[in-house]
Order: C-alpha cells, then sequence, then structure tokens
C-alpha cells in the first residue's frame, strides 16, 4: 500500500484531502502530519515540504496555477521568475485567506489539470507583463514548440475586453526563430525604438563559411548580437568567436554585441549605439555612445 508521502510525491507534491482519503487512511495521513512529513496549507490541502511552490499555492486557494508561474511549468523561459506564484480564480470566487501568499487573478480560463493551458498562459502574460517579458515568453512558446502559431494568433484574434490590440500586436511579433530571452529582449528594444528590418536568427553562408546571427538586417549588412557571458567562459570558446568575428566581417558584416548588462540596464544606450550605426543618428548627436 503507498504511503501518503508517495502518494502526494505522484500528485505534484501536494494534494487534497478526498484525493489522499481515497488511497490511504485517515490515520496514516494524520500521522504523516504529525511526524512533518507533510504539512496542510489551507484547509483540505496537504503538502510535501519542498513541494512545487506554484501548484501549492494554486491547490491551497483552489485556483489554477497561470501567468508567469504557468509559464514555468510548461517550460518557456522568462527573464524575470515571478516573486511568488500566479493564482487565477474563477470569476466570483471569493478567495481564501488561509491559503498560501501568491497573486491572484480572476478569471474563467481553459486548464490541462491544475494549470493553465500554455496557449491562454501566454495570453496572459502578454496582457499583464512589460512588453520584452511578454515577446520572450512568446518567443520562447513557439521556438520549444509549446504552442502553434495558428493556434496562438487564433486565441488572441478571439479575445475580448481590455488589451485586445496589445495583445495581438505581440503575438504578431512573435517569432519561433529566437533562441533566447535576452535575444527576445534586445529584438523588443530595437522594435520599440523604430528600428525595423532586424530578423531573428540570420544566416551568413558561403562555400567556406557558415554563421547565424541573433538579429541580422539584410539591406544593411547589420548584425546585433546578445551576448551571455555562459557562451564566452573558456579560451576555447573565445578563439572560436574571435575567428567568427573575423569572418564576418570580411563578408561585409558589422556586428554588434550586447552584454545583459547593457540589454536590460541601459536600452538606450543600445538603441543609440544601433541606430547610428544603421545610419539613423548623425555622428554628433550628443548621445552617450561612449562606455
Amino acid at each position: 500500500m503507498a504511503t501518503v508521502v508517495e502518494v502526494l510525491a505522484t500528485s505534484g507534491g501536494s494534494a487534497r484531502f478526498a484525493e489522499l482519503r481515497a488511497v490511504v487512511s485517515g490515520r496514516a495521513i494524520r500521522t504523516a502530519l504529525s511526524s512533518g512529513e507533510i504539512r496542510r496549507v489551507a484547509k483540505g490541502v496537504y503538502a510535501l515540504p519542498k513541494a512545487p511552490e506554484a501548484l501549492t499555492a494554486a491547490r491551497s486557494h483552489g485556483g489554477l496555477v497561470s501567468h508567469a508561474s504557468a509559464a514555468q511549468h510548461w517550460g518557456m523561459r522568462t527573464i524575470n521568475a515571478p516573486l511568488l506564484p500566479h493564482v487565477t480564480l474563477p470569476r466570483g470566487r471569493l478567495r481564501r485567506q488561509a491559503g498560501l501568499s501568491c497573486v491572484l487573478h480572476w478569471a474563467d480560463v481553459p486548464a490541462i489539470g491544475d494549470v493553465v493551458t500554455p496557449v491562454r498562459t501566454v495570453l496572459d502574460c502578454v496582457r499583464t507583463l512589460p512588453f520584452a517579458e511578454a515577446l520572450a515568453i512568446a518567443d520562447s512558446a513557439l521556438h520549444q514548440r509549446i504552442v502553434d502559431l495558428e493556434d496562438l494568433l487564433a486565441a488572441a484574434e478571439q479575445l475580448v475586453g481590455p488589451h485586445r490590440r496589445r495583445i495581438q500586436r505581440v503575438v504578431g511579433l512573435a517569432d519561433g526563430r529566437a533562441e533566447s530571452v535576452l535575444e527576445s529582449a534586445l529584438r523588443a528594444l530595437l522594435i520599440e525604438a523604430g528600428l525595423d528590418g532586424f530578423e531573428p536568427q540570420v544566416a551568413v553562408v558561403d562555400p567556406e563559411f557558415s554563421a547565424r546571427l541573433d538579429l541580422g538586417h539584410r539591406g544593411l549588412r547589420l548584425g546585433v548580437e546578445a551576448d551571455g557571458f555562459e557562451h564566452h567562459g573558456t579560451r576555447t570558446a573565445l578563439v572560436r568567436d574571435c575567428r567568427r568575428h573575423v569572418n564576418l566581417s570580411l563578408r561585409g558584416w558589422r556586428v554588434l554585441r550586447f552584454s545583459w548588462e547593457d540589454v536590460m540596464y541601459d536600452g538606450e544606450w543600445v538603441v543609440a549605439a544601433v541606430g547610428r550605426a544603421a545610419g539613423l543618428a548623425p555622428l554628433t548627436n550628443g548621445l552617450r555612445i561612449a562606455a
């Protein structure tokens, strides 16, 4: 016979009393609770001490894991992890005062188990997050084939109410070719600045050389790359990257490379630099180009 801990482990780390009682005895539940093997997180809801935070919070309120928490659950990459779990309750449902701390939303949404569906998750994130974070989640969902573009566009088209146009615009800009959240954040900066023509993962190929640029403007032969530290952590990686840069230059490509700190904390400087390289800003216009 399964133990209380085993039942909870196979249920995502938490379960309602009725679900537990269908498999184990009430005495076993009380014993596990008193020994500290499990904890009661809300009336009629029990969890392992290290149960997944978002799912446990959702069950403690009788709701669904949603928004950025659902994005993490489905494996979508996010720029910032949510500080608290996000939980959606049905419209009209009162919050449980004894439930775990979380960010509550109210809506009637489709779900798979205790988690909002991937398509609705993307739409909810686009509705509530800043543009760069929203685009990163939408790009990631498409890149990893967690959602289908046609399904996402159709769901956005069917929306009614506030933020409908914004959601449709972001979904329309989402691109599954993007390979990292930093790349998506960089593309978001250029879009917001009106610097058009940059495509994700532009290939530069000839019989002797092959490379892809995070973002490339084919007409200008201008590449823009988002460099995470992990890609250059060894001597071998440095040598390979230097040779790649030289080969791109020999083929007429100028490449601007920006760090995580540049993109996340100094977007104005990034936009100014790209604008100048694209010939959209004069050489003496007061922009702070120097580091």
